[in-house]
């Protein structure tokens, strides 16, 4: 009896089993050039991204990977060989056939909606782009060169592509299905990738695309599953400082972007830390250390949100080491490089250096950047030195032979404590990667952070060689 009852209760579990695999949305490939290779479908968490599954392809290039509600978003799948390939993962099945995922020609959408609204959109908009940039070009020459100004009919035959070129760009968005992923992406996508087209071509647009950027919302799931948030942050910021504006101007709508960006995020600590955090290295990557110094500030000033301790450390350098403030004096080591001195007059510290003034450069020789920028200082240092000023290399390196080696070929001091980041005058200096310079003047007081060799050869040249004080 009870063995009959498990033969009539087996069909339905495998029923129910199946139907509960089959709940969970899959994207179905066919690509003969994938046989046997693994393939993986990825996802975007933020400026992150993880994988979602992992499957290998058979002999003929078929292949079922699956995801999640919760991977709603964008996606691609990639394997180890080509370009990966872009995929909407709108929460329904998906169908793809094709030679390989970089033969996107060769790509067929066999099932999925929004995939194939996705496809038409990309294939037709930069056409449409191209086209309407070619039209705006067309115009200012009608509008401006006195040999074609008067031409009214070419130039209301221009206007009027135009405008059909953007209206049938905006009715294919507006069509789009109400909900769906895409509806929310593309708009989203279109505007991003159009930044540096409006920089150069369509700089009136400049104002509505900064609001647009202001205006979005840091802590949408959307954004952060659509793999947007990274160039999102950089187009806002590029356009700002490519907007034409004088330095000063440029700052001042930077921190006004900074404003509403920290406004908006506020509420969601980890994303705070995460978008301030790469916004910061972005800034100062980009020499704007007057926005980075005011992001900073602004962030440890904030007191409706917690930043993590290693955001925290990196930021209060600008507080404790910004330009105007007095840099920490230290002791060097026993055991110290300083070529050009003798026993009599060799210094013992900083403050015994007796120049105008002085450069501290933190690197290393296991940095990939440090030995060209020091190759740089020391073909300069004979010039520096006749302007009154003196370099000291501070390195983070942990073995004697290799410091010697290293800094030996230097015709300035450099000193090393083999304590690497826990070096006493590295944490003093709120160093937090190599290189990093100070100038400072005789009093010790921080004239400049310069972000290069050639920012700081610039100061040099217009301050002290031309003696523009």
């Amino acid at each position: 009896m009870k063995f009959q009852f498990v033969k009539l209760l087996f069909p339905f579990l495998f029923l129910l089993f199946t139907q509960c695999s089959n709940g969970q949305p899959t994207i179905t490939g066919t690509f003969p050039q994938l046989a046997n290779q693994t393939v993986k479908l990825e996802g975007f968490n933020d400026l992150d991204t993880y994988v979602i599954d992992s499957v290998k392809a058979n002999a003929q290039g078929e292949f079922t990977v699956k995801y999640k509600p919760a991977d709603v978003g964008m996606g691609y799948l990639v394997a180890k060989a080509g370009k990966p390939f872009i995929v909407v993962l709108s929460g329904d099945n998906i169908e793809l056939k094709g030679d390989a995922f970089s033969m996107l020609q060769s790509v067929e959408i066999l099932k999925g909606e929004e995939n194939m609204l996705f496809a038409q959109y990309a294939a037709e908009h930069p056409r449409r782009e191209q086209t309407l940039s070619a039209w705006v070009y067309l115009e200012k020459i009608y509008r401006k060169d006195e040999m074609f100004a008067k031409q009214e009919t070419p130039l209301n035959a221009i206007l009027q592509e135009k405008n059909r070129i953007e209206e049938e760009d905006e009715q294919f968005l507006a069509s789009l299905p109400s909900g769906s992923y895409v509806k929310w992406y593309l708009p989203m996508r279109k505007t991003i990738s159009a930044v540096s087209t409006i920089a150069q071509y369509r700089t009136e647009e400049i104002p509505a695309t900064v609001a647009f950027f202001r205006n979005m919302d840091y802590t949408d799931e959307r954004l952060a599953k659509s793999g947007l948030l990274r160039d999102a942050i950089k187009g806002h910021f590029w356009l700002i400082e490519n907007s034409g504006r004088p330095l000063d101007s440029i700052y001042v709508e930077m921190k006004i972007s900074i404003d509403k960006m920290i406004e908006n995020l506020v509420t969601d600590e980890e994303k705070l830390n995460e978008i301030s955090d790469y916004l910061f290295k972005l800034l100062e990557k980009r020499s704007l250390f007057e926005a980075s110094e005011y992001l900073a500030l602004k962030l440890l000033n904030e007191k409706s949100c917690t930043i993590n301790n290693d955001l925290a450390s990196q930021l209060e350098s600008y507080r404790a080491m910004k330009k105007g403030n007095k840099a920490p004096d230290f002791t060097f080591p026993t055991d110290y490089l300083a070529p050009g001195y003798n026993a009599q007059n060799k210094p013992t510290k900083l403050s015994d250096i007796q120049t105008d003034y002085t450069v501290v450069v933190f690197g290393a020789s296991w940095c990939p950047q440090c030995p060209d920028e020091l190759v740089q200082i020391a073909q300069l240092y004979d010039t520096w030195k006749k302007q009154g000023l003196e370099v000291v290399f501070v390195s983070l390196d942990t073995e004697k032979q290799l410091f010697k080696r290293f800094a030996g070929r230097f015709p300035f001091i450099s000193m090393c404590d083999y304590q690497k980041w826990d070096s006493s005058i590295v944490m003093d200096y709120y160093v937090f990667a190599t290189p990093t310079i100070y100038l400072l003047d005789n009093k010790q007081k921080i004239v400049l952070r310069p972000n290069s060799v050639k920012h700081l050869s610039s100061w040099v040249d217009w301050y002290l060689v031309n003696g523009n004080k």
